[in-house]
């Protein structure tokens, strides 16, 4: 294991570097999305957006807006696509923690303990993560509305079955004390009117639970597969949130990227 943390990767062009600027954003972000989380229950599982924040940082906030409510979350299993390596399997970092300019995520290493026998194992690589921002500007969000009081567990997830990623999620699925986060994109650099209808057709699939996600249609598509696969399996009740792209965020309609933030129930 490394000695030293894995250091903020895109702080400065994802998001701010800044501490108290960072903050302040998040914290708008956050008050910018209506709060209904009195009538419903924390989710299991979100699915949000990886860009810039001010692209996707409006629909990533309906997510984790979600979590208002949220006082017994203390670990976080983490999943996204690798875009900076090729990976033709799911890689988990060395280093004991991640930083961003709001603090260190502790890792939980013993998790990935408990996934050493899978027929797919999990490889230990810090160079996956490294310059990787899909899953890190996931984790201001998630240092504002939990705090300081929970530990990560992230995985980048490359070429591998849906059955593999679900097998990994069945391991770490855990209670109430665990959430489940996928990190995805939706189309890339469409027509804003196509994109839309692209889009829209990606999102029903998710909502039906239906893994069938094409990479070019889901940028995380294979780790949000096996995700849809453990939900439909257990039952999970999802909700779209926010559905969105570039065009409608950042002004730009000739080419965007779509993004969308759901929310995953367990039944009651």
């Amino acid at each position: 294991m490394m000695s030293s943390a894995r250091p903020a990767a895109v702080a400065g062009l994802f998001y701010p570097a800044e501490r108290a600027t960072l903050g302040a954003q998040v914290r708008q972000l956050l008050a910018d999305v209506p709060d209904d989380a009195p009538s419903r229950r924390v989710p299991k599982l979100l699915v949000a957006p990886h860009a810039g924040y001010r692209y996707s940082g409006p629909v990533a906030a309906h997510a984790y807006s979600t979590l208002r409510q949220a006082n017994g979350i203390r670990r976080v299993v983490l999943l996204g696509p690798a875009h900076t390596v090729y990976l033709s399997g799911i890689a988990a970092p060395r280093a004991p923690a991640f930083e961003t300019p709001l603090g260190r995520v502790t890792i939980d290493h013993d998790a990935f303990a408990q996934l050493e026998d899978l027929a797919q194992p999990v490889v230990r690589d810090d160079v996956t993560h490294a310059s990787e921002h899909a899953l890190e500007v996931q984790l201001p969000f998630l240092q504002f509305v939990l705090g300081d009081g929970f530990s990560l567990v992230p995985m980048a997830v490359g070429r591998v079955p849906r059955e593999a990623v679900a097998r990994v999620l069945e391991r770490l699925w855990g209670g109430d004390e665990t959430l489940v986060v996928v990190s995805t994109d939706l189309s890339h650099y469409l027509p804003y009117q196509q994109a839309r209808s692209v889009d829209r057709v990606t999102v029903d699939r998710i909502l039906a639970l239906d893994p069938d996600i094409e990479p070019q249609r889901a940028c995380g598509a294979f780790a949000l597969a096996g995700a849809l696969e453990v939900a439909r399996n257990r039952g999970l009740k999802p909700r779209l949130l926010d559905m969105r792209n570039s065009g409608d965020t950042a002004g730009d309609k000739r080419r965007v990227v779509g993004y969308a933030s759901l929310a995953m129930e367990e039944p009651a």
